[in-house]
């Protein structure tokens, strides 16, 4: 076929005068007055626009196409800076619970080198969260800012180091690298570089402030032979003075009234900007961090809240208290309790780590333990047979109802307790959290004491109330009329009928007419 050009431009000028006109066609159907395209556009949007007046929980708000008015922006930030004040304070728990337990270690003595020992055990006199009066209380603030420490750990003990996020850095002692033979530990700064030596048992922190704390044990009644290993064992000085280490200085806490918790109320934010100053951003991170720098806690940056966000702070300060405290005492999640339809609960809501699922935290787990308890360690939650400790505790009865203390409960223990060191059950006031301060000396029933009785099944009653039962007086904890209390049962070396929950304590029950 031959090539005709001007058969093939006539043809172009056909096609192109068609694609013109249908060009056109669709240039004017698409044309539409300006309400037309927005309705257009929403519906292909729903939920985008905002109305102009919406009624929420927090009042009315009015915008303006979309423009939030004058008293809306002030009622929002308001509203914004109040509830992330709230959660930098549940967040800041763990935090602040260090600096009240560092502030109060500091008036015994300097750090590393002041070891404040129970030598005769803890009384309600220290007021600490849920201590106990079985061992022998060892603690002491550590500080690693100017160098390496070197800390020589008595044989015969149980403990931890956790930094000052009150994160897990390392156990000691029993569970620890050394298993109870003592040995020496090197705890090195954040970020450390150096050269470690051998011979010792590194741990890595990432704060500088880190507290140790461990417990040693009585001997046939006696706390004299603990304390003497302690005194004879324990060392901490810096790295570079291991050759001419200074002298460590031991301060008897028992039966001198002290307060190792820290304040809930404004003071709380004080102290947690404190800490923020003194230690590495490494060691939290950016979200929390953020929290607290959205309520002007920035590290390298004075904290001078104006007074709009002063009162907001002091707000949320206690509402922050009461949530920690609703989250211990009424927790939602039938998953904190060791069984169904009944008051044990778990003493670590979702492991040491506080985690629903592998780096997903779980808030409320670490809210609840923060307020109300003290070192975190995997030898405390879990499955270390014979070896660790375990901490059911209960705050409501059988009915669940909380304890009264004008009224009188009882507690069965069944035969066979499967513990291979002792027991315990300790009474704490729900104000402090704390051992309740009563005519007693110790709160608390163990197999540590004299003279408890034993019924002839081998279970063991234990008593709570105003008065003791007769014949019951060694089984029996004073309760005080008109305020609440709590209760720890500690199981000290668990054996497998715990783990495996075919020994179980009874609910604790109220008494019929008492």
């Amino acid at each position: 076929m031959k090539f005709r050009p001007l058969a093939s431009r006539a043809l172009a000028c056909v096609v192109g005068a068609v694609a013109l006109l249908a060009l056109a066609a669709c240039q004017t159907t698409s044309v539409s007055p300006p309400e037309t395209r927005y309705k257009m556009t929403t519906a292909f949007a729903p939920g985008v626009a905002v109305p102009d007046r919406i009624e929420s929980s927090i009042g009315t708000l009015n915008l303006h196409y979309g423009y939030p008015a004058a008293d809306t922006v002030e009622k929002i930030y308001d509203n914004l800076d109040r509830s992330r004040a709230l959660q930098a304070y549940l967040l800041a728990l763990p935090i602040v619970n260090q600096a009240g337990m560092r502030d109060t270690l500091r008036k015994f003595g300097p750090d590393n080198q002041t070891d404040v020992i129970w030598e005769d055990l803890v009384d309600p006199r220290t007021v600490e969260l849920t201590a106990n009066d079985n061992t022998i209380y060892n603690f002491i603030w550590t500080d690693t800012s100017k160098g390496p420490l070197v800390v020589e750990i008595p044989p015969k003990v149980l403990g931890l180091f956790d930094d000052f996020w009150y994160k897990w850095v390392a156990d000691v002692g029993i569970t620890g690298a050394d298993r109870g033979e003592g040995g020496k530990y090197l705890l090195l700064p954040p970020g450390y570089q150096g050269q470690t030596p051998a011979g010792y048992h590194v741990v890595r922190s990432s704060t500088y402030g880190n507290w140790l704390a461990f417990r040693a044990f009585v001997v046939d009644g006696s706390t004299k032979p603990g304390v003497a290993l302690v005194k004879k064992h324990l060392k901490i000085y810096r790295l570079a003075d291991a050759a001419n280490p200074p002298p460590m200085k031991f301060v008897n806490a028992s039966g001198i009234p002290s307060n190792f918790v820290a304040p809930g109320d404004y003071a709380f934010w004080e102290l947690l900007h404190q800490v923020i100053q003194e230690e590495p951003s490494a060691g939290s991170d950016p979200t929390t961090l953020g929290l607290f720098a959205s309520i002007g806690i920035v590290k390298g940056k004075p904290f001078n809240p104006d007074e709009r966000m002063k009162k907001i702070l002091t707000d949320a300060a206690n509402i922050g208290a009461v949530t920690a405290r609703t989250i211990a005492f009424k927790i939602r999640s039938p998953e904190a309790y060791f069984y169904p339809n009944s008051g044990w609960r778990l003493p670590f809501f979702g492991g040491y780590r506080f985690e629903v699922a592998p780096g997903v935290s779980n808030l409320d787990g670490a809210a609840f333990f923060y307020y109300f308890a003290t070192g975190v360690t995997p030898a405390m939650e879990e499955e270390m047979v014979g070896r660790g400790s375990q901490y059911p505790w209960s705050v409501q009865d059988s009915n669940g109802d909380p304890f009264d203390g004008g009224k009188t409960y009882r507690l069965r223990l069944p035969p066979n307790i499967p513990v291979k060191t002792f027991w315990s059950v300790i009474v704490y006031d729900n104000q402090t959290r704390s051992m309740v301060q009563t005519d007693q000396k110790a709160p608390s029933v163990s197999s540590l004491g004299k003279g408890f009785k034993t019924n002839a099944d081998g279970s063991v009653d234990v008593w709570f109330g105003p008065k003791a039962p007769a014949g019951f007086e060694n089984n029996w904890v004073q309760t005080i009329p008109g305020k609440g209390w709590f209760m720890i049962l500690r199981l000290y070396g668990p054996l497998e009928p715990w783990f495996n929950k075919s020994w179980r304590p009874g609910e604790i029950e109220l008494q019929p007419g008492r």
